[in-house]
């Protein structure tokens, strides 16, 4: 499949191609010219054999004449083209030769033309005239040439097989080299590791790939270099605003552990509410756009067991399914991987449960499926998501008109579920449903 896929092979396939309608042109060009050398040659010999024939007639007589056409028939010539003759009185009835019936040709203008000899064979002939009583036709085969054809055709099957896999020999190593070269610079973008970056622009060539190789280098290495900076700055500033936090949380701790009031230790406990909703943000917001930079990106990704990993949180939440009175189901077919990295592909399914148990009230149920593909379906019949909301309710700090206040969130679950999604070449949708939502996550395009 992948050999199908290949440019290179296409190429060498095309030369091939071309090579052997190339040498089925020459052959045809060629066969076509001994054909036509034959039946000149089978012409001229035609004509010298009548010329003598005349001439024979002419100084020795009929009976002679009759002698000499009998000998030229006992010999068969090397070459094949065999003659035959038709000594007829000027009504057209036989007299000598092998040619018993006489053909439409008029001796009296010497006419010459194409007869046939029995069931198929075909001769170029010329009639003439040798008295008032006396008429002589003479013809030669053109198939004389046959011999001729079947070696040069085994001449050219056999060189025609040779040049080809020569052809296709030198375009298969040509290609090979090619295709390494090509390779490299896929693996670097797939990987950019510092090794990879420099072997793109080793053993140079100072052609067209290398001049590719080395703008994908240095394109890579200014990505790699933008990420990295992006990253330093993200967890400078994540650190800069979740430290003062988290002391802020621990403060507000040691206030309600001094035993104020019920007002102020109501109040203490919302604060620290904030302050995790606020941390809880900021985290998801970092993820995103960890995933979003990271979109396309396969370096760090291994073979995840999808099937193992879905029943556990599956296990995991069938408890909290029993207290919050939730019918929570799933299944789950076996042996379904994919390459990923496990943590953000658990939060994915995380977020899509958490947001159907937030939404869909006690006594509803919840439902999850996981097919080959992979295919990831997580369903339920609460209210579901009006068709005009159902794009927006993956954007940021998006959340459906009309939503209870009294549920929890900041709008970011979804989101961050597509980033995660996009980041391992997936998709996510929410679907048409008769009641409730139903997301499904696969491979491909959205």
């Amino acid at each position: 499949m992948a050999a199908r896929r290949s440019i290179f092979s296409r190429i060498v396939l095309a030369a091939i191609l071309l090579s052997m309608v190339l040498l089925a042109a020459l052959w045809a060009l060629t066969d076509q010219t001994i054909r036509a050398t034959v039946a000149e040659s089978a012409h001229k010999a035609v004509d010298v054999d009548l010329a003598g024939l005349a001439d024979i007639h002419a100084t020795s007589g009929r009976a002679e004449l009759e002698r000499r056409i009998r000998d030229r028939l006992a010999i068969t010539p090397s070459d094949g083209g065999a003659p035959h003759y038709m000594l007829a009185d000027a009504g057209g009835r036989w007299i000598a030769g092998d040619i018993r019936t006489w053909p439409r040709l008029d001796p009296a203008i010497s006419e010459s033309g194409s007869i046939r000899l029995g069931e198929g064979t075909r001769a170029h002939a010329r009639a003439t005239r040798l008295g008032p009583d006396l008429q002589l036709i003479v013809a030669r085969e053109t198939r004389g040439g046959a011999p001729l054809r079947w070696r040069v055709a085994l001449v050219f099957l056999a060189g025609g097989a040779l040049f080809v896999l020569l052809v296709g020999t030198l375009g298969k190593i040509a290609a090979g080299r090619l295709h390494w070269r090509i390779e490299r610079i896929n693996d670097a973008f797939r990987d950019p590791d510092e090794e990879r970056l420099i072997a793109m622009t080793a053993d140079a060539e100072s052609d067209e790939i290398d001049e590719l190789a080395g703008h994908s280098a240095a394109a890579l290495a200014r990505q790699k270099r933008l990420i990295e900076a992006y990253r330093e700055t993200t967890d400078q500033i994540a650190h800069e605003i979740r430290t003062p936090l988290m002391h802020l949380d621990g403060r507000l701790t040691k206030a309600l552990a001094a035993g104020p009031g019920e007002t102020v230790a109501a109040r203490l406990l919302e604060a620290r509410v904030d302050i995790k909703r606020l941390v809880t943000m900021l985290e998801s917001l970092l993820d995103i756009a960890a995933s979003k930079a990271r979109q396309g990106d396969r370096h760090g990704l291994k073979p995840v067991d999808l099937s193992e990993m879905v029943t556990r949180i599956c296990e995991l939440y069938a408890d909290s399914a029993e207290e919050s009175g939730h019918d929570f189901t799933w299944v789950v077919e076996p042996g379904v991987t994919i390459d990923g990295e496990e943590t953000q592909l658990g939060q994915l399914v995380t977020n899509l449960l958490d947001n159907a148990f937030k939404y869909v009230p006690a006594g509803g149920s919840v439902r999850l499926g996981l097919a080959p593909g992979p295919v990831l379906t997580v369903e339920d019949d609460g209210p579901g998501v009006p068709e005009a909301e159902r794009e927006k309710i993956f954007r940021r700090f998006h959340r459906v008109a009309g939503t209870r206040h009294d549920i929890p969130g900041s709008g970011l679950g979804l989101a961050l579920a597509r980033a995660i999604a996009e980041r391992h070449d997936l998709t996510i949708r929410l679907m048409p449903s008769d009641r409730g939502a139903r997301f499904v996550v696969k491979e491909g395009a959205a």
